[in-house]
């Protein structure tokens, strides 16, 4: 049913195609090819406005004559005349190739842009968590033996205070004091703002 579109062609009057359009309604593939030769090339004007390029504009008025002819029967002469109700499928047609185009390019650009981002670098991140752990332990040799003790149990060990300081066998408030300011000091070695 594919058929070269037809440039310069006269024009069937509006009245002679509602009676083009009643037979292709019916199956009559004369009259199919009658309604073609008539409206192929303003469907294909409209789309070109819209579409912009030339090889798309000819597929998409290919479907809008195909969409005719698949849907004559839907045609109401009472609802416009068949020239604009072509016309309007060819508009809708063509604004949904657009649209289909940029949500593609847009798909593409998101891909794109996704695959630029900067690749998590594992030997990085291993370094940088080498140095971090090398600072934490450095920190840390410079409590005093208790503070060092109760701190390791309590946030290495997962131990309560109340365990450490049973642990340790010091008062539960001493071990408190202790690691009150160890972890001052942790603070104060390590950089990090209160």
């Amino acid at each position: 049913m594919t058929r070269p579109l037809p440039f310069g062609r006269a024009a069937t009057p509006a009245a002679d195609l509602a009676a083009v359009m009643e037979n292709v309604a019916r199956g009559d593939k004369e009259a199919f090819s009658a309604l073609y030769d008539a409206l192929a090339p303003l469907v294909f004007g409209i789309v070109l406005k819209v579409v912009r390029d030339r090889a798309q504009s000819e597929e998409v008025t290919q479907e809008v004559m195909i969409d005719l002819w698949r849907q004559a029967a839907r045609y109401r002469p009472g609802a416009g005349s068949v020239t604009a109700w072509a016309a309007t499928i060819a508009h809708r047609r063509a604004v949904d190739r657009v649209r289909s185009a940029q949500a593609a390019a847009d798909r593409e650009h998101n891909t794109a842009a996704r695959e630029q981002q900067r690749p998590f670098d594992e030997v990085a991140e291993q370094v940088e968590t080498r140095l971090e752990s090398e600072q934490v332990r450095r920190c840390l040799r410079g409590l005093t033996e208790l503070q060092r003790q109760a701190v390791t149990l309590s946030y290495y060990g997962g131990l309560t205070y109340r365990e450490v300081a049973a642990s340790l066998r010091t008062p539960l408030p001493t071990i408190k004091t202790r690691m009150r300011d160890g972890l001052i000091r942790l603070r104060d070695c390590m950089g990090v703002t209160a």
